[in-house]
Order: structure tokens, then sequence, then C-alpha cells
């Protein structure tokens, strides 16, 4: 492909994007493809020779978009909408066409030195201390590839830590804290790491966060039989029910044990800070002040109080990585701040999304995602046969079918009509939301966040959420409790 050729099929691409946001509305939200519908419909190897690319993208067309899930439809309502602004897709189409590795300041100093102030910019958003600030140079930001890899770093960190200040405590006695409600990021940091994870137990009239007394209990007993708990993973808006775990008490207990990472994940919720009036429900000053690392999914963006930390532990520097601005101490390195050494230039998409939203822009859409997901419970407040399991979180309602609002009725019985009533859901194609089981109840989360989402979406879904209820109810009979 020379220049005119790409010039011309970039312009199609971009009436391409154009025209699939446009008529986004009609589409189905899910496709109705079977596992294993792509295999028959492609060759068996790749072409001898280059094909046109007018043939590649019309194959995309009739192969490849029948297959995707629109996480971007405005009745997505599972899991948390991926971002797709027009901002982000431009910044991503800049920075792949001057692609670079960027794993330390010389491959291109525009991308190291931008991610140190869109990282601040983000910080000073979600009204981080400054402590967090790369300015500052004590702690400060990087962006990861996603949430899970944030707390595999913030974990290997707080591991070399607690080993360097106990070089006599093995291995094996070393614990990963989550709770019941902690994504699975916790258990997988584990598993990857070799190293023990308990998980702590939350409850429901606690609203599934965690309690101060809690972890004192765990501490206590851990301690007593010779274990080592190392880091904590407090979740602020968990993925399966919103839950806030109590940081002004978690901070309490852990003043009396410093060896203690507390690593804040906020993949979900940790944006809605940049609204102040969710400072306060989201302990913005239990964060600033307790947490040695936060994350939250603008982009995947980790926070560490203490870059020394972080870099210690992941830094391997070969000779032919060494560089006069990095032995100097001049600059920063990123490879030394993650996993992984090449990196992408995100910072410059971030840039152009803060630029193209700016502050304003971000709290317009955080509200009404907020304000949408109230309307739908004023909906859901006025049914006989849906209620909610918990309160909602921001933009999250969790919620169940029941016969009525006074029926006395077994929770076994109740899961299995639950099951059917999501079974139902998970059948159309016009929306989609997920599951969830929280203490034993089995229920369905509500999630909004797609920015072309209305109240007329809401409306909908909830009609078809009706409908499909009063469906389950019909072919269930629902034994009493004993």
């Amino acid at each position: 492909m020379d220049v005119e050729q790409f010039r011309k099929a970039g312009y199609a691409a971009i009436d391409k994007i154009c025209d699939y946001y446009i008529n986004l509305n009609s589409k189905r939200v899910v496709s109705n493809v079977q596992p294993g519908y792509l295999a028959p419909l492609l060759p068996s190897a790749p072409p001898e020779k280059g094909e046109d690319f007018d043939a590649i993208a019309a194959d995309y067309d009739r192969v490849i978009m029948p297959g995707l899930t629109h996480w971007q439809h405005p009745s997505f309502f599972a899991y948390y909408p991926t971002a797709a602004s027009f901002e982000g897709i431009l910044g991503d189409l800049y920075a792949n066409y001057a692609s670079n590795p960027g794993f330390n300041w010389s491959c291109s100093p525009a991308s190291t030195e931008l991610e140190v102030i869109v990282m601040d910019w983000a910080a000073q958003l979600l009204g981080l201390s400054s402590a967090f600030h790369n300015s500052v140079g004590l702690g400060g930001g990087v962006l990861q590839t996603t949430a899970s890899e944030s707390a595999l770093v913030a974990t290997v960190a707080a591991r070399e830590r607690f080993r360097a200040a106990n070089p006599d405590s093995a291995i094996e006695d070393l614990i990963i804290y989550v709770t019941t409600e902690t994504h699975s990021l916790g258990l997988k940091a584990g598993r990857v790491l070799g190293l023990q994870v308990r998980t702590l137990p939350v409850r429901t009239e606690d609203q599934f966060a965690l309690r101060g007394s809690v972890l004192q209990e765990a501490l206590e007993e851990d301690k007593a039989a010779g274990r080592h708990p190392f880091i904590l993973m407090a979740t602020v808006g968990s993925t399966s029910s919103g839950a806030i775990d109590n940081l002004p008490e978690i901070n309490a207990i852990l003043q009396d044990h410093p060896e203690i990472w507390l690593h804040v994940d906020a993949a979900w919720a940790g944006i809605a800070l940049c609204c102040p009036e969710y400072r306060e429900l989201l302990h913005l000053d239990a964060i600033n002040s307790g947490a040695d690392s936060f994350c939250t999914n603008f982009t995947s963006t980790l926070w560490v109080r203490d870059r020394k930390s972080l870099t210690s532990a992941l830094d391997i520097t070969p000779p032919f990585l060494r560089t006069a601005h990095g032995d100097a101490g001049t600059v920063i390195d990123y490879r030394n701040w993650h996993l992984a050494l090449g990196r992408r230039f995100r910072s410059l998409k971030v840039w152009f999304v803060l630029r193209g939203f700016g502050v304003q822009g971000f709290q317009k859409h955080i509200r009404q995602a907020i304000e949408l997901n109230q309307h739908f419970n004023t909906l859901l407040a006025d049914s006989d046969i849906l209620e909610l399991v918990t309160p909602p979180s921001l933009a999250l309602t969790v919620f169940r079918v029941v016969p009525s609002k006074h029926s006395d009725v077994d929770v076994a019985a109740l899961n299995t009509l639950n099951a059917e009533f999501h079974s139902r859901l998970t059948a159309r194609t016009d929306l989609v939301l997920t599951q969830t089981v929280l203490n034993g109840i089995f229920c369905v989360r509500l999630a909004v966040g797609a920015q072309r989402t209305t109240e007329t979406h809401i409306r909908s879904a909830f009609d078809a959420i009706n409908e499909e209820a009063r469906a389950a109810l019909a072919v269930w009979n629902l034994p009493a409790r004993a």
C-alpha cells in the first residue's frame, strides 16, 4: 500500500467509523453467532500474495462485524462500557502512525514526558494528593495495560519492600489480603507470584464493604501463626456490587502495621472522583492519606506514593538499555514502572481526551450516567416483582426477581428463579446485563456508562427486564420457606 492508497483507505475507514456510530442504536447489542463460526468463513492458511485492501475491508464487514458485541451501544449494561470517544479513537490513530516502544526516555522523549504530564493532569482531575504527582519527585503515575496488571505490579513492589525490611521471612509465609468482593485480579496475582491469598469476608449489612474489625481479626490470627500479610487490596466500587471498602477504618488499623502495602483498586468507580460531590463517598481523603498505590481504569492509570519502591522491584537494566540520562537519574524510564519492556504511546490518547473533554466534560458524563441509574431505580421501586439486593452504587444497580414484595420464599428457590430470569435476558440481543452472586444470593447487574445512553434506553431496558421477569415467574412454582 502506497501513500495515496493509504489516504483513500483511511478516508473510507473514517467514514465507516462515523456510519457505525450513527447507526449504532439500530444494531443488536450482542451477536447471534455460534462458537466456531469464524473458521469456516476464512481460509485455512494465509494468502501467498498480498490482497487488495478493499477486499480486506469488505471481509471485515462480512465476517468480523457479525461477531462483535457492541460495548459502546446505548443498551449495553454489562460490565462497564469501554472508552471509545472520538478523541480517543483519533489519539490511537496519531499514536500508531508514529509508533515507538517508549521503554526509556531516549527512545522518544515526547512519549515519556507527555506521560509524566498527563498523569499529573489526571491526578489533579481526580483530586489525588500531590504525593502522587510525578512533578514532586517522590511518588508518581504510570499507564499500565490493565487494572489487573496494576494490582500485580503493586504486589511485586509490596513483596520486595517487605522482604527488604524482613530478609529472614520465608516466601511461603507471605500473604495477600483480598475480600470476597475483590476483583479476580487479587487471586490471579497470588497465582502468578506463587503467594498465599486470604479472602476476608464482607457482610450484606455493610453493603459488602470491608470493615476494620474484620481486618484486625485476620491480622491478629495470621501474625500469631507466624504468617506475614504484606499487602491489602482494598476496593472502591467493586465490579460485582459496587462495594466501597471502609478505608478510614482500614487506615486506622494499618497505622499499627506499616509493613502492609495498601493498594486501592478503583478500576470502575475511581473516575467519579472528578466530581467533588462523590469524593467523600469514595473516601478520597483516606486514599490520599493512606494508600500506597491507587488504580482506576482511566486508561488503566496507576499512581504510587513511593516510586522507588516500584522501580527498585522492577529495575532490570542490561548494558544495551543503559543511557546517559538514565544513569544520571534526570529522566523517568517507564519500563521500570511495569512488567513489560516495550510500551505504547498511550499518553497521547489520554492527552487528546483530557483536552477534548476538559474537567467539565468528564463531570458531565459521570453525572449523566449516575442520573440515568437513578432513573432506573425509580422505575424499579414501583415494581412488585423486582427488588434491590444492595443499595445502588453510582451508576450500578444490583437486583433480583421476587414473587412479590411480601412473599416468604426459600433462598435456593429464589436463586433458581433468578438464574432462569438471567438466562432469558441473555437470550435477547437488544440489551445485555450480567449476573453475580452476593453472599449466596444470585442477582443481576445493570451498569450504565455508555456515552450515548438516554432515558429512552433505560425505559426500554426496564420494560424488557420486567417482561422477562414475569415470564420467569410464570414457569416456576416456588415453594414457601419452611
